[in-house]
């Protein structure tokens, strides 16, 4: 007669694995204690801070910050960014995860770690790159100065130096995602009888496309919030290149902070409704995300 096998070692592919409950009361009561702790110091509280400061002096200053036509500039380029910016990314990180995970070639790895670059170079050098090579005294900035064409302190610097700093995040959810899914669907359709297209638009996407909508919300909160590299590329030009984060900067900086509390609430406000938009795409299919 086989002997019992206790909960804690049953087999991983049994109804119930009791192994997270192995750990004494205490100490898991002192682990979420921690946890909370850390969202209360670190994220609560500093949401708590901006919006008690950006309506200190009431509504009505509120609204004249947010209604001011700086910052009314600023929210329009920052969305104006965030939408070449994502539809791009995404474009590409498909086919870089694609490509990685459906195909064995030559310069594969040096692909991957060049997706995860900007992962490691900080985003001021990055923008430092873009003046070195595009900037009055840059590498191609004599060529684009004769021929009348204008990237530094306008919107292409800005678009560049954004699609750099954001290009990893599609990919980077893909690549696992694909691989762990592998190809064996898609091989059983191009078997019956489907195009490339066929499959990958009525295969191989379905597959990925809660992975890919997560890539493209991480993708889209990077874009609205990126400061770094912007700050190097745009310039400060008031009304004209700067986004929403370097107007908060240029408004704190001249003391004005009601006013900038009140533009930094904005981006918790997009944030929001990014992440309100994926709840209802999430919603309709009545799945979860993967």
């Amino acid at each position: 007669m086989p002997s019992p096998v206790s909960p804690s070692r049953r087999d991983p592919g049994g109804p119930a694995r009791l192994d997270h409950l192995s750990e004494p009361r205490p100490v898991r009561y002192v682990l979420i204690g921690l946890s909370l702790a850390f969202l209360v110091l670190f994220l609560f509280l500093p949401l708590l801070v901006v919006f008690t400061e950006a309506l200190r002096n009431g509504l009505s200053v509120y609204l004249q910050a947010v209604a001011d036509p700086f910052a009314l500039s600023a929210i329009k380029l920052t969305l104006v960014v965030a939408a070449i910016v994502v539809p791009f990314n995404a474009l590409f990180g498909l086919a870089a995860a694609w490509a990685i995970s459906r195909f064995d070639f030559r310069g594969k790895q040096v692909l991957t770690t060049l997706i995860d670059l900007p992962f490691s170079v900080s985003p001021v050098i990055s923008g430092m790159l873009f003046v070195l090579l595009f900037g009055a005294h840059g590498l191609l900035g004599p060529w684009l100065i004769r021929h009348d064409v204008k990237i530094m302190f306008a919107l292409p610097g800005l678009v560049l130096a954004t699609l750099f700093v954001t290009s990893p995040y599609v990919a980077r959810e893909l690549i696992p995602l694909m691989r762990a899914q592998g190809s064996d669907e898609e091989e059983a359709a191009i078997t019956l009888g489907a195009s490339g297209w066929q499959t990958f638009f009525r295969v191989s996407l379905p597959k990925i496309r809660w992975g890919l909508l997560y890539g493209i919300v991480l993708c889209n909160a990077r874009a609205m919030g990126e400061f770094g590299a912007v700050s190097v590329v745009s310039g400060h030009i008031r009304g004209m290149t700067n986004t929403i984060p370097l107007h908060v900067e240029i408004l704190y900086n001249e003391y004005q902070f009601a006013a900038s509390f009140a533009v930094a609430s904005l981006l918790t406000f997009l944030a929001l409704v990014t992440l309100v938009v994926k709840g209802l795409v999430e919603g309709k299919s009545g799945r979860l995300l993967s």
